[in-house]
């Protein structure tokens, strides 16, 4: 049977823990003046008191690596949910640089050739720790006084956590991409007239999607008077901004863990999940539409958002991609274009809209009239005409030359036209219908709002930690007095080869059933059944994912006896 030998190899990996010299003390949450961390040792990593944060080295790319912070999670590897970078546009060496904290009280990081890639900039007469706490801040302060040199709460990258105020001096800029960590091109940020506010940002161009450009501050019920510039949400759920920009998550009240994030694709997220066992759920956005953010599909293109399938972008006629694997790179032309009016005639693209980029706004323009405006400009691309304009009359026509075929996106709700400025002798016809491409990389996979409820819980995570581990050993104790006699008379007369064999056997046969049944139903045939079902499932599964990663049959892949500890000890982080 796989079981006995399950649950002695389990119970001899326990008790291997509990005697290293690793299990006589906790990973250390503080690095002391004159320390280094080093990127060639796996363990030189901080880890809060209550083990929810770790920072150390983390690999960005192909020897390259970063210092991070991120939530410590079980079997993350290198996808782990992180929320600060020191390095993001900067990556070191995978050999031989260094975290160091000076006796001046500097704090540097340095590469592999001695450079300083990054540092706080501080200085201080007297004795110093660096400190990574239980809300996620990493703290350089001074012992005596406490006073505060250098946190990473002031200086954040794409995501904020509770308490971690965005002031008038700072910004949230997104990754490049969700595996390029780079700085990206939107932006969250206070805008000079006070508001917050989202920002496109590429080399090219910028411009404001949210809140709606087209809004009066007042009617988007923001507020320009509070100079103060400051927002924040707490751990509850509820998010609070200067400018009288508030919102309260769906799940608000629930003790759960939450960052505020702006994502790659440009929109502003607020996740949740009740532990680091879950995935994250999307509990607000700022975008429920996301093809009205802006750049997503890159110039002379535009985004269609189909709810069953996604976002999707396509190239207008005439261009084609430059890059499909990223549409923010946009369409270039296919056709040579002229500026002589003789060459030229206009393809009609119903409901299609761009924003922004005119060389101005014609009020009561006959198409006649806008076309004749766009064909003496050379450099036109097209005009967008419309009979709707907010804060102007109705049903006139509304002329928009364009100098730039940016921001585009179709919708059959869209109440105006784009007219394509395209050779006579392109062979397109004069009207075109919107057709999908179907060879599409812009979007991102739909996340599921959040609709679950959480248990509450205000018991120490230490405390829960110790009672966990003499509870764990106590049960496996418990199976072992039994199960080892067993597995002894059972295996007396079998040789040392075929108890090899068997072994591999039986490991196989655990993760095959593991592979077709639930979790559970695997763990239900493990336990004692005297103990009627009274035991911690997640905690038990987390035991029995640490045993089949000790016993992999790649000994690379195996975990060292450290990160053994470090799955056992905290996995209790809420």
């Amino acid at each position: 049977m796989a079981i006995p030998f399950f649950f002695l190899y389990l119970l001899l990996l326990l008790l291997s823990v509990l005697s290293s010299p690793f299990s006589s003390a906790a990973p250390s949450d503080t690095l002391s003046e004159g320390s280094s961390l080093s990127i060639e040792n796996t363990n030189d990593v901080l880890i809060s008191q209550s083990g929810i944060f770790s920072a150390g080295f983390f690999p960005v790319g192909d020897n390259a690596y970063c210092f991070t912070i991120w939530f410590t999670e079980p079997f993350c590897d290198n996808n782990c949910s992180v929320i600060w970078m020191a390095n993001r546009d900067q990556p070191v060496n995978g050999k031989k640089s260094k975290l160091s904290l000076l006796h001046s009280g500097n704090l540097l990081l340095i590469d592999a050739g001695r450079s300083i890639v990054w540092a706080t900039n501080t200085a201080s007469q007297f004795s110093i720790k660096l400190h990574l706490r239980d809300n996620g801040n990493l703290l350089l302060y001074e012992k005596e006084g406490g006073r505060v040199l250098w946190q990473s709460f002031d200086y954040p990258t794409d995501t904020l956590l509770p308490q971690q105020p965005l002031t008038k001096d700072r910004q949230l800029v997104s990754s490049r991409s969700r595996s390029n960590y780079s700085s990206g091109f939107y932006k969250l940020y206070f805008d000079s007239d006070n508001v917050l506010r989202l920002r496109y940002d590429s080399p090219e161009t910028s411009s404001i999607y949210w809140p709606n450009t087209w809004l009066l501050t007042w009617d988007g019920g923001r507020s320009t008077f509070n100079s103060t510039r400051i927002a924040f949400f707490d751990s509850l759920g509820n998010f609070t901004s200067s400018d009288d920009f508030t919102f309260t998550s769906p799940d608000y009240g629930m003790r759960v863990q939450r960052i505020l994030k702006i994502d790659c694709d440009g929109n502003l997220r607020l996740y949740s999940r009740e532990n680091v066992r879950n995935k994250w759920s999307v509990s607000w956005q700022a975008m429920s539409q996301p093809c009205r953010i802006h750049g997503i599909c890159g110039p002379n293109s535009m985004c269609n958002y189909v709810p069953s399938s996604g976002r999707r972008c396509s190239c207008l006629p005439g261009f084609k991609a430059k890059d499909y694997s990223d549409w923010s790179l946009g369409c270039e032309p296919e056709l040579n274009r002229s500026c002589s009016r003789d060459e030229i005639s206009y393809l009609k693209l119903s409901n299609v809209e761009f924003f922004g980029y005119e060389y101005g706004f014609f009020p009561n323009y006959t198409m006649q009239m806008c076309e004749d405006l766009c064909s003496k400009m050379c450099n036109c691309k097209g005009f967008q005409l419309r009979f709707s304009r907010r804060y102007y009359p109705s049903n006139i026509p509304y002329c928009y030359p364009k100098k730039a075929l940016l921001n585009g996106q179709y919708s059959p709700h869209f109440d105006g036209d784009i007219y394509l400025k395209v050779p006579k002798t392109s062979g397109l016809s004069s009207s075109y219908r919107h057709v999908e491409d179907s060879v599409l990389d812009c979007s991102v996979k739909n996340v599921a709002q959040l609709n679950r409820t959480y248990s509450k819980s205000h018991q120490n995570g230490t405390l829960k930690s110790v009672m966990w581990f003499a509870c764990g050993v106590g049960v496996v104790e418990f199976f072992s007095i039994v199960l080892v006699w067993y597995f002894l008379i059972r295996n007396q007369n079998l040789g040392a080869a075929s108890q090899e064999m068997e072994h591999q056997r039986l490991v196989i046969q655990v993760r095959e059933k593991m592979k077709k049944e639930a979790v559970d139903s695997v763990i239900e045939m493990i336990i004692d059944p005297k103990l009627e079902g009274k035991y911690d499932r997640a905690k038990m599964e987390i035991l029995v994912m640490v045993a089949l990663n000790c016993v992999n049959e790649d000994r690379e892949a195996r975990p060292s006896m450290k990160q053994v500890v470090e799955m056992l000890l905290h996995q209790e982080s809420p």
